[in-house]
């Protein structure tokens, strides 16, 4: 039975981003796959890489010694067959939970040698998604789609092969009125809520689903 790690790295239970990776999750479950989920912000306190270089001594090359609330995600990826990862888009980064672990993750790889780049021998297959209040249309015109190619090319070459969704223009919240924000629509945004988010679902769904019975290489 294939091992599936699945991490929402955002603080908003049963918004867009949880409900996204718990769909590629239930995807990838009804695939034959056993899916642990963690969510960053309701793990036991923890923090970015704090550079004790810990990880390039001999006895522990490629693995984070640094035990706090990410060392049992770390130790779960390092044996799984795959992976899911979603971040909400905060301020046109990553949430601060996903930079933690990403330093983390990406880090204990690094071997700062010509060859080989990467202690890493276990590359899986990974599924990065991002949700924004931005649509995607404009990515390429503010830079996020630089900042994506960052993520997915770090990723690509310390964990393995990452495909990356978006899912942009989300709902942030259910009664816009009480925050007199004039520039959205309210209406539209729920419109789109219930017409657009549904298919988004059904991708990430569609995503897990191939995360285990056709991973990507």
């Amino acid at each position: 039975m294939k091992k599936i790690v699945a991490i929402n790295a955002s603080p908003r239970k049963d918004w867009n981003m949880d409900s996204l990776v718990r769909e590629a999750a239930k995807g990838a479950k009804l695939n034959g796959a056993e899916v642990t989920i963690f969510d960053l912000y309701k793990l036991e306190k923890f923090t970015g890489c704090i550079s004790c270089f810990g990880c390039k001594l001999p006895e522990h090359q490629g693995v984070c010694i640094y035990k706090d609330g990410l060392a049992p995600v770390l130790e779960d990826i390092r044996s799984a067959d795959g992976l899911i990862i979603g971040t909400p888009n905060y301020l046109g980064d990553v949430s601060a939970a996903f930079r933690s672990l990403y330093e983390r993750l990406i880090f204990q790889s690094l071997t700062y040698k010509i060859e080989p780049k990467s202690y890493n021998k276990h590359l899986i297959p990974v599924l990065f998604i991002m949700t924004s209040n931005c649509a995607e249309e404009f990515y390429c015109q503010i830079g996020y789609d630089k900042m994506l190619e960052k993520y997915q090319s770090s990723l690509n070459g310390m964990v393995g092969p990452t495909k990356v969704m978006v899912s942009g223009d989300t709902l942030q919240v259910n009664d816009y009125g009480k925050y007199n924000w004039t520039m959205f629509n309210p209406n539209a945004k729920i419109a789109r809520h219930e017409e657009v988010f549904p298919s988004d679902m059904k991708k990430a769904f569609m995503l897990g689903s191939e995360l285990v019975a056709d991973p990507w290489e």
